[in-house]
């Protein structure tokens, strides 16, 4: 399978060609931590690694991009351009969310404890879920307080993410607990999960785990007879 890899969720800006088949396989990737400005750059890294991979559009099997969490902005800029190349082509997009592409990295595959992937929400509020050994999601994808963390964690929990630091000191874990202190996920990561997710169940929709901020007005609000 052939897939065009989409990552844009938080500060990093990325794209990959990945095509896992014995004859033809194949991997092209091209990113940079931006921290914003994903739009002014995403479609000259998607035709990088299309270039690069001498791969023509019509080859493509899928379109896989980042749901999140990650920043508001730069989601909307990768699920727009994600669709509109589903669309466009007829090829499916598989959404994959970016605490398990992080978690397929960290995980050390060895039967041991679970791993929470942590990344950094609002005050002392954490976007985390936790994974088993082999990096599969043993939980849903949630907002914790370290407060909330520091009471449920058991001591044996390993850790991930750029909130990871935080989280170990919070609950007193040991420096060695923690695996990965990575910010974002690596491209691979999401174009592997990317060619093994389902279509049914793997879409391609942000994933908001708190509600905004604003609210509606209220003031000057002219009522309906």
């Amino acid at each position: 399978m052939r897939v065009l890899a989409i990552d844009t969720s938080l500060a990093n800006c990325a794209a990959a060609v990945l095509d896992d088949s014995v004859a033809t396989a194949c991997f092209e990737a091209c990113g940079e931590e931006i921290g914003r400005g994903h739009a002014e750059r995403l479609m000259d890294m998607i035709g990088e690694v299309m270039a690069e991979s001498s791969t023509a559009f019509s080859e493509l099997d899928r379109v896989a991009v980042t749901v999140g969490p990650g920043s508001f902005t730069g989601l909307r800029v990768g699920l727009s351009v994600a669709r509109g190349f589903g669309l466009v082509l007829g090829k499916p997009v598989v959404g994959v969310t970016t605490l398990a592409a992080i978690a397929r990295s960290a995980a050390p595959r060895d039967g041991g404890a679970p791993l929470l992937v942590a990344l950094p929400g609002k005050g002392d509020e954490v976007y985390c879920q936790q994974f088993d050994a082999a990096g599969t999601p043993d939980g849903e994808a949630g907002v914790r307080t370290l407060a909330e963390l520091a009471a449920s964690l058991p001591d044996t929990i390993r850790l991930a993410g750029a909130a990871s630091e935080k989280v170990a000191r919070e609950c007193g874990l040991a420096e060695d607990r923690i695996l990965s202190r990575s910010g974002f996920p690596f491209i691979r990561d999401v174009a592997e999960l990317g060619i093994t997710a389902d279509p049914a169940r793997s879409s391609p929709s942000p994933l908001y785990l708190r509600p905004p901020d604003a609210t509606p007005q209220t003031k000057g609000r002219i009522e309906r007879q």
